[in-house]
């Protein structure tokens, strides 16, 4: 078993521990009301996306999503939420960096000896959901769920459609697609995102994410019977008619959103393995982007 396989398969445990422990950094977390930008890098970054439109959704407060590098310098927050894994970026320390003595910061992270632990003001560390795998899984999903739950919006029935995902038989016929589609709305926007990213650097794949509604405004004219086009959440009315009409396989999300991203992480592998890839070396990748002064 690769790495990245060990670690998807250990995420009900990893939100299980989160969600309990979520209680515990609510002095640290953005409180209800407060102007809050969540920041990251690569899978991080569409982390970021999710928690940003779960939390505004749920009426707690104007939240952003940015990816570290992109910042509006000019633009005022209450808190900054940074999401690094390994604690070294540089796009994200150097912006802990820049907004040090100024706007709160807090980071999570999964390493507890790297920088990030004093360039932030406050850390949350889920050293537990740390990973060996370049490729991210456990410690993304661990990271949002955290979050689920500091929002009042987890439940134990995440818990168990993680365990189904972990199980159920992939769509017959997809491993086999040439093309991958995601879609989102709302805060599963972010994971629809994400699970392009996956697919690309596990399986090398062609992936494309989109919000589900813009589908219809040019992405589906490439739509063709080596087409898979993987819905996060509850679809548009029409689409899925709409995709079939083109030749292509529709796949519907009939778990929780985040489960459904698990299912997608095993569609990586799966689809890594039938090309004789491994997803524990992924080309051109390392598990943190340092770079040089």
């Amino acid at each position: 078993m690769t790495y990245v396989e060990d670690e998807l398969n250990s995420q009900p445990e990893c939100w299980t521990r989160a969600a309990a422990q979520a209680a515990g950094h609510t002095a640290v977390l953005p409180a209800a009301g407060e102007r809050v930008a969540i920041v990251g890098c690569g899978t991080s970054y569409f982390m970021a996306q999710a928690v940003a439109a779960l939390r505004e959704g749920a009426g707690l407060g104007e939240t952003d999503a940015f990816a570290a590098s992109e910042f509006p310098r000019g633009r005022g927050y209450d808190r900054v939420v940074a999401l690094t894994r390994s604690g070294t970026t540089t796009e994200v320390l150097a912006l802990l960096a820049e907004l040090k003595g100024g706007t709160r910061t807090v980071a999570l992270t999964a390493d507890p000896e790297t920088p990030v632990m004093t360039a932030a003001d406050d850390v949350v560390v889920l050293d537990y959901a740390d990973e060996r795998s370049v490729v991210q899984t456990r410690f993304a999903t661990t990271a949002l769920t955290l979050f689920r739950a500091h929002l009042g919006l987890h439940t134990d029935a995440v818990v168990a459609d993680a365990r189904t995902a972990l199980v159920a038989e992939l769509p017959e016929g997809l491993v086999e697609r040439t093309q991958f589609t995601f879609l989102g709305r709302g805060w599963t926007v972010g994971l629809a995102n994400e699970a392009g990213l996956k697919m690309r650097e596990a399986s090398l794949s062609w992936t494309e994410a989109y919000p589900a509604m813009e589908y219809r405004h040019g992405p589906i004219s490439i739509s063709t019977a080596g087409t898979a086009t993987w819905m996060f959440g509850e679809a548009p009315e029409g689409l899925a008619e709409q995709v079939r009409e083109t030749g292509a396989m529709w796949v519907p999300g009939e778990l929780d959103p985040l489960a459904e991203l698990v299912r997608a992480q095993r569609l990586a592998v799966a689809v890594a393995a039938a090309r004789g890839l491994d997803p524990d070396r992924p080309r051109h990748l390392t598990r943190s982007v340092i770079l040089a002064p």
